[in-house]
């Protein structure tokens, strides 16, 4: 009974656009009560002196839920991100309280960012959790995190720095470190919009030298050269990189290069969820399950999934060149019912849903 419940949840999910979970069918004449009512409200919490703001979407029980802590994707930091939304109309829904938050220096939370430091984000989640443990409507024992992408690594990178984080969900995060993800994301980005392999010849050679001078194996100034070439080239939007090469000494893109997400994930001792899209273009997926499967013996309570159909935010996309556009970026959604599926179960089969 539960499966089938679970399972005709994700599908009416897929079909869920974000103006519609923000309808108010209450209002209609010919409205019946819910059987789930969402609480919304404003949120505030402090982590390293800087005081961050967020949303809790909470559902009405008689017992304290379970809940989870949302870590951001790279292009979307605040917390009504389209990415976001499915998020706060299928939790609830099956019992689990969500919080989003703005990441530092979006939003409502100040204005420096984290540059880079990942440690620092995982810290801010963090602290998100420690201000759920005081809400007596939220079970303290059942607080987990949820991370898309490079949110996908933050989120358990916090529950290896934290024992109070019961659980935790990756999607879409590669297990490879940036460079690597970010060559095989321009590559494709370059490849699905049209451009030659001599162009892409030319952007790995750019991107390569950047990289070396910040492991420490090339030179500031060679690096910038090429940078100087490529940046007017039409392909260089699909890179993601700066016009200037900043300073090793105190470059983010440094720090996120010599972070290896795989020793995160190894330290993580509570259950985890990895998720991927088949279909995704940002993310080497082949290699990424490969080194995931290598540690799986060491990680029996890690379940990896991958998605047949999904791209990187979990959406079943059919035009490659779109999703890879970067005026879209921070406007995905998530529709993969499959997706849902897999999400809705493994929180159920863990005792995470219910009210």
């Amino acid at each position: 009974m539960r499966s089938t419940a679970l399972c005709a949840l994700a599908l009416t999910l897929a079909s869920i656009r974000p103006a519609v979970a923000q309808e108010t069918p209450a209002s209609l004449p010919w409205s019946a009560p819910a059987t789930v009512e969402t609480v919304t409200e404003a949120r505030r919490f402090t982590s390293g002196g800087v005081e961050l703001g967020g949303t809790l979407h909470l559902p009405r029980s008689r017992k304290p839920v379970a809940a989870v802590v949302v870590t951001h994707s790279a292009s979307s930091p605040l917390r009504d991100a389209s990415l976001y939304e499915h998020l706060k109309v299928m939790l609830p829904a099956i019992g689990i309280a969500v919080l989003t938050y703005d990441r530092r220096g979006s939003g409502q939370s100040g204005t420096k960012t984290a540059g880079g430091d990942y440690t620092l984000l995982a810290d801010d989640a963090i602290a998100a959790v420690r201000s759920l443990k005081a809400d007596p409507r939220i079970d303290p024992r059942r607080i987990g995190t949820w991370g898309l992408s490079q949110g996908g690594w933050i989120a358990p990178l916090a529950a290896s720095r934290s024992p109070e984080i019961a659980f935790v969900i990756a999607v879409s995060a590669p297990v490879v470190t940036a460079d690597v993800q970010m060559l095989f994301s321009s590559t494709n980005h370059l490849r699905a919009n049209g451009h030659s392999q001599a162009e892409i010849d030319e952007m790995t050679a750019t991107r390569k030298a950047v990289d070396a001078y910040m492991r420490g194996t090339g030179t500031r100034e060679a690096a910038q050269q090429l940078i100087d070439r490529a940046k007017t080239r039409p392909w260089f939007k699909y890179t993601y990189m700066g016009e200037t090469v900043r300073d090793r000494a105190v470059s983010g893109w440094r720090k996120e290069i010599e972070n290896d997400p795989l020793r995160n994930l190894m330290a993580v001792k509570v259950p985890m969820l990895v998720l991927f899209g088949a279909d995704d273009a940002v993310v080497p997926v082949t290699t990424s399950t490969e080194r995931l499967q290598a540690i799986a013996p060491r990680m029996p309570k890690m379940k990896v999934h991958v998605v047949a159909g999904a791209d990187h935010s979990m959406h079943m996309a059919a035009d490659r060149k779109t999703t890879l556009d970067p005026k879209y970026d921070g406007m995905e959604t998530a529709d993969s019912a499959e997706y849902f599926a897999v999400l809705s179960s493994w929180l159920a089969a863990r005792g995470l849903t219910g009210f």
